[in-house]
């Protein structure tokens, strides 16, 4: 089940290894995807293309500003021109910064807003066009827990409103591409066991873990394999909706 077989996936952000972007794409392309890499961080992409294929798989690094409308156009010119096709699309590219509203200043909001949301909406309409000819596409957003619960662990209150917007947008997006066989979702990831989260003091750390039912952070495998049905044959009657993955920090 859940197979990708020959499915053409772009995963942004994909070249960091401090989140969840690398293991969206190994665990794509694990399912049979060929997964475009795509990220700022060249070094990066090639670290990720590398372990791809180093397992068996298929990819092709992209070097993407997804806040540059030209650079999302020339990475998908670029997809096409060497496969034909695009069939998924896996928005992670993000940022965060841990700022309280007195300190925020309008070009830290901008900031945010830049990658977390208008990246994501120049990236999924730069795909568009490509999915409705094809009459066949799955856009798989990733926002927060902080979108819904009001703020989290690293970021401010631009990031929780940066990723609410995610939210808003794939559900609105959902419903004018149902006809044209896209679907659109997204994740919603809790506390997640990647590199930043191993960054904070000990005491914190404590404080954050207390306050999840499970009693343990995500892993990044947990966040991948949730993207891995929605992009799937199996979640074609699904649209509209999110995946929270929060180990119990968020019920809604």
């Amino acid at each position: 089940m859940f197979r990708l077989d020959d499915r053409v996936a772009i995963v942004t952000g994909s070249g960091s290894k401090r989140g969840i972007g690398r293991t969206i794409a190994l665990t794509l392309a694990k399912q049979g995807a060929i997964v475009v890499v795509a990220d700022l961080n060249w070094d990066g992409v090639q670290e990720t293309v590398n372990a791809i294929t180093e397992a068996g798989g298929k990819a092709l690094g992209v070097e993407l500003d997804v806040t540059s409308k030209q650079s999302n156009e020339a990475m998908v010119e670029k997809v096409l021109e060497t496969y034909g096709r695009i069939d998924i699309l896996v928005n992670n590219a993000g940022i965060s910064q841990k700022v309280t509203v007195e300190d925020m200043q309008l070009e830290d909001m901008v900031r945010i807003f830049n990658v977390n949301m208008f990246g994501l909406f120049l990236c999924t309409q730069a795909v568009l066009g490509q999915m409705k000819k094809q009459k066949y596409g799955r856009i798989i957003n990733v926002s927060s827990v902080s979108a819904k619960r009001g703020g989290g662990i690293f970021g401010g209150a631009h990031y929780s409103a940066s990723k609410a917007a995610v939210l808003g947008f794939s559900k609105n997006l959902a419903r004018e591409v149902a006809l044209d066989g896209i679907t659109v979702n997204c994740v919603a990831p809790g506390l997640i066991d990647t590199d930043i989260w191993k960054s904070l003091p000990e005491e914190q750390a404590k404080e954050v873990i207390a306050g999840i039912p499970m009693g343990r952070p995500g892993q990044t495998e947990e966040i991948a394999a949730a993207i891995a049905f929605l992009a799937s044959e199996e979640a074609s009657y699904i649209t509209g909706e999110e995946i929270d993955i929060n180990g119990g920090s968020h019920m809604d």
